[in-house]
């Protein structure tokens, strides 16, 4: 019996996936620190290690809208010691906008899923004259190309909505590009460029100072950390309802215990109430899809992409 016992205590440990405990598991961020990627990162990975029996850790590797870091993910061994943070950036917007990203985003990558959504939010500065989303695009139409919006830089995401937003609208507006969301949050603040599209979780410290208005968001519903604020759709510009999404991927080849594991552990990190609670509070909603639905998100952002791209002839060396 207890030599029975003990084999077969052998044998359902060879089968689960073991993580060296000496080795840590890298997370890769493909941006520069301290933005809302790498919150949602570092919230997940510590729960994720947990499950994993494993350390594992989070790096930033920003450059080219998140390419260089996504590059890097693509290029890492297949061994479940290599993990990237995927956004609606590297994976939907950098393969149509730049001409050489580098990686495909679904040949090159093992698709753990998608871990959350974030809303997009339309923020103006306080000297605007428009304190809704009608009056904004009315005093567009009267004054084209006469505003600015800013954007971390050319053919990011937010640029992406920026453009969106003039087609659906029928408005101009000049797109002024950046190196990063947090200076061009910080010039709309001061007054130097009249608004914005970004992400809500990046939005909200800035809405706090009362030197930027928000006109929309985009989301199902109102939020209830913003209440007084509409949805797009509901304002009357439902094109413009699209939030952002980030999701966890691995090298190609990724071996099918280790994404099970992976899965697993990812699905306990977001079922956990304090990650849920810290996800909120930074405007994220946490949730795990499929592999397969992730890859059907990818595909139809890319598609949606491709038709702003055309329309705006946005293009990255």
């Amino acid at each position: 019996m207890e030599r029975r016992r003990f084999l077969f205590t052998v044998a359902a440990a060879a089968a689960m996936p073991a993580w060296a405990q000496n080795r840590p598991v890298r997370l890769l961020v493909p941006f520069a620190p301290g933005g809302a990627t790498d919150v949602i990162a570092r919230e997940i990975a510590v729960l994720m290690g947990k499950h994993l029996g494993a350390t594992m850790v989070v790096e930033t590797r920003g450059g080219a809208g998140g390419s260089i870091g996504t590059s890097e993910v693509a290029r890492a061994a297949p061994d479940g010691y290599t993990l990237g943070l995927a956004t609606q950036s590297t994976h939907a917007v950098n393969p149509v906008v730049y001409r050489k990203v580098g990686y495909d985003p679904l040949a090159d990558f093992t698709l753990l899923g998608e871990i959350a959504q974030a809303p997009g939010i339309l923020l103006v500065n306080a000297k605007v004259p428009a304190t809704t989303l009608a009056q904004f695009v009315q005093y567009l139409r009267s004054h084209p190309d006469q505003l600015t919006y800013s954007s971390p830089g050319n053919g990011t995401i937010g640029h992406v909505w920026g453009e969106l937003f003039k087609h659906s609208t029928g408005t101009a507006m000049l797109h002024v590009p950046y190196k990063g969301a947090s200076q061009a949050l910080a010039d709309l603040a001061a007054g130097q460029v009249d608004s914005t599209f970004t992400s809500v979780a990046s939005a909200m410290p800035h809405l706090k100072n009362g030197r930027v208005r928000a006109l929309a968001v985009s989301w199902p519903r109102r939020l209830d950390m913003l209440p007084e604020v509409p949805t797009y759709a509901e304002a009357g510009w439902p094109e413009n309802n699209q939030p952002t999404w980030y999701g966890l991927v691995g090298p190609a080849g990724l071996a099918d215990e280790r994404r099970r594991a992976l899965r697993a552990a990812m699905q306990a990190a977001l079922a956990d109430p304090g990650l849920q609670g810290k996800y909120r509070g930074q405007g994220v909603f946490p949730g795990l899809g499929t592999p397969e639905q992730f890859a059907a998100t990818i595909r139809r952002d890319m598609d949606s992409v491709a038709a702003i791209r055309r329309t705006a002839h946005i293009s990255v060396d």
